[in-house]
């Protein structure tokens, strides 16, 4: 999608709220938007202003007040201060659905859908339209599939349960459910948080249907890539104040990333520390396989961080789950080295591999990496109590200077997990591993859904534990990410190694082993 360039009102770029010169009409004003939670302020002072067919980029830091900003306009929250205008007209919500009938209407990151209900069920839910006192599911039905194809969407239908839809389908029936409450403006919170590369594609080609009709987009998310690609105009939020609002074409990605965190990333990827050193092999696969991967020769030696690449499916996360024990291994060898001389294991379980000396932070931090509802010192020691439990004791001691030196933000070791940001939510899942001591560091997707001044810190982090002679494994959808971050990338294609390639490789050179369209083979960690 193309973007447009504006200039604020007086010409001068970059003052809060100036709107966009080549767009429609003002469908939203917010002024002086201000909230604040048991003293503490969290929105200050912050104006909006959004025209017919404008696609306006949100980002900052997590606990910027992107969050609170949205629950605002989406009748989440009231504000303690300011106004918020739709068309024009002063509006006061105490209800997300006034918001909606108002064509205000909000797809939040966690989906608000009925499992067991069909997708029409869910679209029209609790506005079924009826006939003679009865729910009218033909026309429920119609209506919901000319929706879906006024967006472009194939494939998906009004009948279709929405237990049986992927993530991205589900996406697709928020966003029907929000146009059909007639929105003038439609607010997307991480949209494509959970979505593979192609369907990212349709999301795009839906929010480019959307805006061509005149809609107005408020579109959050921590991928800059995004924000250039999709947004006519951004605004900076840091520390619940509004820092900035720009044309997108005023901008670029360093100095976005200087206005979020407040101060300049001179390389967004760190470099190795100093004297950081390639050691002994500590993870060496031969031939490895399970119902998965296959063939998989991989050498993970002391003090790496490697990179996994591959389109999606191509069995990244298989491989690393193979490894911990969670899809173990059935064919091949797997070697654990180390300060014992090393062995021949071949995990059963998540807790062999922790026992052999093995961590693995997971692609879902809520689901799989944390006990949301327990606190920061429970969930940090969680692994250790479980596997190690003599070395309690001694990890508890530790424990605050580990947290210390992972920035954890947080009121208290007995804070709920649950309250933080995904940024300090991921330090956490990184303490709970770091406890255990690991030799070898599994990472899939570490820093997926955090901001970029957390992620340069867990970029810090993975080069300190190379320094101190950890072995990093690591699987990104993000080339950027691999390719800044790894000291070698290896390939994967159909659940096997289609090649290894060295650091500084570009993302043109990743993607053509990825699919396979150049002759490029090689025995990961030759």
């Amino acid at each position: 999608m193309t973007t447009t360039s504006h200039t604020s009102t007086d010409g001068t770029p970059g003052t809060p709220g100036a709107p966009a010169a080549s767009a429609g009409a003002v469908v939203l004003r917010a002024s002086g938007l201000t909230k604040s939670f048991a003293g503490h302020t969290v929105l200050a002072d912050v104006d909006l202003e959004l025209r017919e067919g404008q696609v306006l980029g949100l980002v900052g830091e997590n606990g910027a007040g992107k969050s609170t900003l949205m629950k605002i306009l989406a009748g989440v929250h009231s504000p303690d201060a300011g106004t918020v205008e739709i068309g024009g007209e002063t509006v006061t919500f105490s209800h997300p659905v006034q918001a909606q009938q108002a064509g205000l209407s909000t797809v939040f990151q966690e989906f608000n859908l009925l499992p067991e209900r069909t997708v029409a069920e869910n679209v029209y839910l609790g506005r079924e339209p009826r006939r003679r006192g009865l729910v009218d599911v033909e026309r429920m039905h119609r209506d919901t599939d000319e929706l879906l194809a006024g967006l472009g969407v194939t494939g998906l239908r009004a009948g279709q349960r929405v237990r049986t839809l992927s993530v991205a389908e589900q996406q697709l029936v928020e966003i029907a459910k929000a146009v059909s409450y007639d929105a003038r403006v439609i607010q997307m919170d991480e949209p494509t948080a959970a979505l593979a590369e192609h369907e990212v594609e349709l999301l795009y080609s839906v929010i480019a249907r959307l805006t061509a009709r005149g809609v107005a987009i408020v579109y959050v998310s921590h991928r800059l890539k995004e924000i250039f690609d999709l947004c006519d105009t951004i605004t900076v939020l840091k520390d619940g104040r509004q820092v900035t609002t720009q044309p997108a074409t005023d901008l670029d990605d360093a100095e976005l990333v200087r206005l979020m965190v407040g101060r300049s990333i001179s390389s967004f990827f760190p470099d190795p520390l100093p004297g950081t050193e390639v050691g002994e092999p500590l993870l060496e696969l031969r031939g490895a396989g399970n119902g998965y991967v296959d063939g998989v020769d991989l050498t993970l030696r002391a003090g790496e961080v490697v990179g996994i690449a591959g389109l999606q499916g191509s069995g990244r996360t298989e491989l690393l789950e193979a490894v911990f024990g969670v899809r173990p291994l059935t064919r091949g060898t797997m070697r654990i080295g180390g300060r014992d001389g090393g062995r021949d294991v071949r995990p059963r379980s998540p807790r062999a591999a922790i026992r052999a000396g093995l961590a693995m932070i997971t692609e879902d931090r809520k689901a799989t990496g944390l006990a949301l509802n327990q606190t920061i010192l429970d969930n940090a020691l969680g692994v250790v109590r479980a596997v190690f439990p003599r070395r309690t004791g001694a990890a508890r001691r530790e424990l605050p200077g580990l947290l210390s030196s992972l920035e954890v933000s947080a009121r208290a070791m007995d804070q709920e997990v649950q309250y933080l940001s995904g940024g300090n939510q991921q330090k956490v899942v990184l303490a709970r591993w770091l406890t255990t001591e690991p030799r070898v560091v599994l990472m899939d997707e570490p820093t997926r859904g955090i901001d970029v001044g957390a992620k340069h810190s867990i970029y810090e982090l993975m080069r300190a534990l190379a320094a101190r002679g950890v072995a990093v494994l690591m699987v990104s959808s993000e080339l950027p990410e691999v390719i800044g971050m790894s000291d070698r990338i290896v390939v994967m294609r159909d659940g096997r190694v289609a090649g290894e390639l060295p650091a500084g490789s570009t993302e043109e050179q990743v993607l053509q082993v990825a699919t396979g369209v150049t002759g490029v083979t090689g025995e990961a960690g030759a």
